[in-house]
């Protein structure tokens, strides 16, 4: 076998090249995407103090929670379509900049007006961040390997919770009072700012793509290239074939399902937990992290498992439905702590399952220069979920006095993007081209 010069043996010279973008670009990614989710996420500790110091009812927050994503949303395909023009290191480095600064505003909110424009502008600033890091990543890793790598970045949403919330709740005990600032100030200002000095090490540290990567000799590039190019997939060349194509609205919908559950915990948590009898905010931090431990362990499994079996639908509707079950469970048994934890657990687990393989439909459908739009659209349409859920769960709360009604919307729609992803179908042609596409290596005529 003739491979390009310097790689005798094609699967040794793909799992060295691969350890070396490994550890050259996912530990950034994977940062971002921590401090993305801390910056989502501290709004549902927040909530434990700010309700009471600024006199919001459920429905106040569940609307500023979620108006998040009506402004992440609008602004999710415009970012996407200026990072192909100008590449990843400038646009995520913007991100970091803008939407560090605006978290770190958040300790200034004194109003219902405040807190509803400073979430507004954080979607703004936000918006673009993990479609574009999925779109980065089809310039480096082939269908053989997706699952893996948007599972080891994806990880960092439920490790944001397992470090940031007892993190949070320490914090606003700890802090409470210093300065005559309540604790929620200080968080908000203490997990902002890392993400200042994460936006230098990206704009020093990202290649925009593999042939602008100092660190990668030429060969390895032309490697890279053979092992990223997969010929049967549909190349949309501009974003309105995307619009065009009705199999991308399938996707988006059964990724607002998904969405909605995951934002369910995301906002809900801690307030949950603290439903079930817990009522020291320290003691919620801690409980808080044991679901996103599970999740961390989950979404390594089922990625590994995902790209072993060349499967992703089955191994995206199977925690879906798992998930729905789990919810439904919880809320029908909430009151008792170890038993609505157990199984809070297990949903969780299972949804950040189905939405890191889910991931791999798309990035692997979407090819051509429509695709930066594409992903961005999708998660355009899914992103609204973020305002969906906190605004039917908090308007049910208010309404209602308990969190189960809305929990049950969340448990129905979970169950709905289920059957929408077993229609996304893939041919078995499709999986034995990709296959392939993963175990070539360049001919001689490149080498």
């Amino acid at each position: 076998m003739t491979n390009v010069k310097g790689f005798h043996k094609g699967s040794a010279a793909s799992e060295a090249l691969y350890r070396k973008i490994n550890w050259r670009l996912l530990p950034i990614l994977m940062l971002c995407y921590f401090f993305s989710n801390l910056d989502r996420q501290n709004i549902s500790f927040a909530k434990l103090q700010m309700q009471n110091d600024l006199a919001f009812s459920d429905a106040i927050y569940g609307l500023g929670a979620g108006i998040f994503f009506i402004s992440y949303a609008l602004f999710e395909v415009p970012s996407n379509l200026i990072l192909a023009r100008i590449g990843a290191r400038r646009t995520i480095s913007r991100i970091l900049v803008l939407w560090g600064l605006t978290s770190a505003g958040m300790m200034f909110v004194n109003s219902v007006p405040m807190f509803y424009c400073l979430r507004l502008l954080l979607g703004v600033f936000e918006a673009g961040l993990f479609p574009g890091m999925v779109f980065y990543l089809t310039f480096w890793y082939g269908e053989a390997r997706m699952a893996r790598a948007i599972s080891l970045i994806l990880i960092a949403g439920p490790i944001s919770g397992v470090l940031g919330s007892p993190l949070s709740g320490w914090l606003m005990t700890a802090f409470d009072g210093v300065l005559s600032l309540a604790g929620w100030k200080w968080m908000f200002l203490i997990e902002a700012l890392p993400c200042l000095p994460l936006a230098l090490v990206v704009w020093k540290m990202l290649a925009d793509q593999p042939e602008h990567a100092k660190w990668l000799s030429t060969d390895e590039v032309k490697l890279l290239k053979n092992q990223t190019h997969i010929t049967h997939v549909v190349k949309h060349h501009s974003f309105r074939s995307v619009l065009s194509d009705p199999r991308i609205y399938l996707m988006a919908t059964a990724y607002f399902c998904l969405i909605c559950g995951i934002c369910t915990i995301n906002f809900w948590l801690p307030s949950i937990i603290k439903a079930s009898g817990v009522s020291s905010t320290l003691e919620i931090g801690f409980y808080t992290a044991i679901p996103y431990i599970a999740s961390i362990c989950g979404m390594i499994y089922f990625g590994r498992s995902s790209d072993r079996h060349r499967e992703r639908r089955w191994h995206s509707v199977l925690p879906a439905v798992g998930a729905g079950l789990c919810l439904c469970i919880s809320t029908s048994i909430s009151g008792n702590v170890l038993a609505s934890l157990t199984t809070i657990t297990l949903a969780t687990l299972l949804m950040y399952a189905s939405y890191t393989v889910f991931w791999t439909i798309p990035s692997r459908y979407l090819k051509g220069n429509g695709a930066a739009g594409g992903i961005a659209f999708i998660n355009t349409i899914g992103a609204s979920g973020g305002f969906v859920s906190p605004t039917i769960i908090g308007w049910a709360t208010t309404t209602t006095g308990s969190l189960h009604a809305g929990l049950y919307v969340m448990v129905a729609l979970l169950f709905l993007g289920a059957s929408l992803l077993l229609c996304i179908r893939t041919s078995k042609s499709d999986e034995t081209s990709a296959e392939a596409c993963a175990n070539t290596t360049l001919p001689a005529t490149q080498a």
